[in-house]
């Protein structure tokens, strides 16, 4: 149904007798109204005039403006020079004809002059409504608003546009899907009451002062929509000015960000996630595992070897969840003898012991709300279990030299390097405790389970240095890289770091060569490295063709099987050619 709204600021009579004469047409799915400031029956002498035309005036009283919601209206057609200079922006926003005929000073009195004034504006009002249907007026402005809104309403970014008092009159299908609101909930209404906090991240021009500014851009814009969903938006917002340059309202159009970033943080978590450098697969189902785990709040034991990271990976998964506005507070339950382990778990009262001058706040109290990361937790001993065991169960405790029971509200991350099974067996670890710690397993693959990832460490580990040490740069050679990549890591990440941290004392240059590495752990300084003399046999064809065979010609895979890094294969393929 295409809807037409005549309009007149004064007396409406004009407006009411185009809307007479466009029902009298009765056209097909079009529907007049007329309206004006305030509500206005159908005067006497109107009708009088238009009975003589035969357009009978029943029902045409005028309503008021404003009162015309979103989608109400198709086209506005002002009907004097008054009407179109006040005409305000209607919700949709319509397109907008203005005929500017002359006004007619009604009243009660039905003076000839008044009647020949009534007939002489009743007849040009028929002839306009006549041209606008007849010579196909109506129907190329709908198809012109038929086709900008197709456009708008189908490129990706949203837009807004509200007049001068802040009255959202334009709101595209994108603005519906980015904002989560629906259009009909939106325009007419004032853009600060629509959107709590102020959909612009409180700068927008109408904020503060009332008065609009120049252009601005947006960009990070951070909105929570319709439905609870954090977006990231960039925005633009321009002020809208009529055919004369007056301001008339603004235009804000933005763009969804969301997913790029997400896309943007997941390929630079190929590399990295939360601080855990790595891109092997058995760490990227690591990160993924710890994104499950962020809005969890199920007990987590972290499984690895010595110096695998595993503190780093009890820090990621607070700091990916809903407490990582509290704190992490880690544990490490090995470096502590008994007679300590309980006081610094769950504090203590004063005269509790010899020392203890004072109350002390014990790890649990001071993670309370956040998370307590209990490191080496295979080494804790059997008294220590049990009450471990209640907080895990009930979240109580009790200060050492206290009988007050202190209640607490914290996630458990432990982690060990020992089977918990075996300790279970040898009746060393509690089996109930074990149950509640390691609700999900958390599995770190020893560094060499994960040689694709030493290129990526070293590069980190030694920018770092560098950085810390104020050294230039420095870069590993292929060929000390090649050792670190055939070495079998017993000391994992901290024992790789510990080589750098050697390497850059012992070079002086600006590479570290073979001979700047340490010797492995357990050889003495000057004996000969069967590692080194391992790495240093040269590749064969016969081998390396074995290899990218094994590999479907995978060359990473392939370099990882020989034991080599994939700058050393390209070099030795560069020389042979491919095979």
């Amino acid at each position: 149904m295409t809807k037409i709204l005549f309009y007149c600021t004064g007396n409406t009579c004009t407006s009411q007798m185009a809307a007479g004469f466009v029902r009298a047409r009765n056209e097909p799915g079009i529907e007049a109204f007329s309206a004006g400031s305030e509500p206005a029956a159908v005067n006497a002498h109107t009708s009088e005039v238009m009975k003589e035309v035969g357009v009978d005036m029943m029902g045409l009283d005028s309503g008021r403006l404003n009162d015309h919601t979103a989608g109400s209206v198709d086209l506005v057609v002002t009907m004097c020079e008054v009407s179109a200079d006040s005409c305000p922006i209607l919700p949709g926003h319509p397109e907008q004809v203005d005929w500017k005929l002359s006004h007619v000073d009604i009243d009660d009195n039905a003076s000839d002059d008044l009647i020949g004034e009534l007939r002489a504006v009743r007849d040009e009002i028929k002839r306009l409504v006549d041209d606008l249907f007849d010579r196909g007026y109506l129907a190329a402005l709908l198809d012109a608003k038929f086709t900008a809104e197709m456009i708008i309403n189908n490129i990706s970014d949203g837009i807004i546009a509200h007049d001068m008092d802040r009255k959202i009159f334009y709101f595209n299908k994108a603005a519906e899907k980015i904002t989560g609101y629906k259009r009909e909930d939106v325009v007419g209404n004032d853009c600060h009451d629509v959107f709590p906090g102020k959909f612009c991240g409180g700068k927008c021009h109408f904020c503060d002062e009332g008065v609009p500014v120049e252009d601005v851009v947006y960009e990070e814009l951070q909105f929570v929509n319709g439905s609870g969903e954090r977006k990231q938006l960039d925005m633009t917002v321009k002020m809208m000015k009529d055919a004369e340059g007056k301001d008339m309202g603004v235009l804000a159009s933005f763009h969804d960000k969301t997913r790029e970033e997400y896309l943007k943080r997941r390929l630079g978590e190929r590399d990295h996630f939360a601080g855990i450098i790595g891109r092997d697969q058995k760490m990227l189902e690591v990160y993924d595992l710890i994104r499950d785990l962020a809005d969890n709040d199920a007990p987590v034991i972290i499984q690895g070897d010595s110096g695998t990271g595993k503190e780093l990976v009890a820090a990621a998964i607070h700091n990916e969840g809903p407490r990582a506005g509290h704190l992490f507070v880690p544990v490490n339950c090995g470096a502590l003898p008994e007679s300590l382990l309980e006081s610094e778990l769950f504090g203590h009262v004063k005269g509790a012991f010899t020392g203890a001058i004072r109350d002390k706040k014990g790890r649990f109290e001071l993670a309370d709300k956040g998370t307590i990361f209990l490191d080496e937790i295979g080494d804790i001993p059997a008294s220590m279990q049990v009450k471990l065991l209640r907080v895990l169960q009930e979240g109580k405790f009790e200060r050492v030299g206290s009988e007050e029971t202190v209640s607490v509200d914290v996630r458990i991350i432990s982690a060990t390097n020992k089977d918990l099974v075996d300790e279970i067996d040898e009746g060393r670890f509690r089996e109930d405790l074990y149950y509640r710690l390691s609700v999900v397993p958390v599995y770190l693959p020893p560094l060499s389970e994960r040689r694709t990832d030493i290129p990526l460490l070293v590069e980190y580990i030694l920018g770092r240095e560098l950085e810390r040490t104020g050294r230039d740069d420095v870069k590993v050679s292929d060929e000390a890289l090649d050792q670190m990549m055939s070495y079998d890591w017993p000391g994992n990440i901290r024992e790789l770091q510990n080589w750098i941290q050697f390497s850059l004392v012992k070079c002086k240059g600006d590479s570290i060569e073979p001979e700047h590495l340490p010797p492995p752990r357990g050889q003495r300084p000057h004996q000969d490295s069967q590692l080194g003399t391992k790495r240093r046999k040269k590749l064969d064809v016969l081998t390396v063709r074995a290899a990218l065979d094994a590999t479907g010609g995978n060359k990473l895979e392939a370099a990882k099987k020989l034991g080599v890094s994939r700058a050393t294969l390209y070099r030795f393929l560069d020389e042979v050619g491919e095979l």
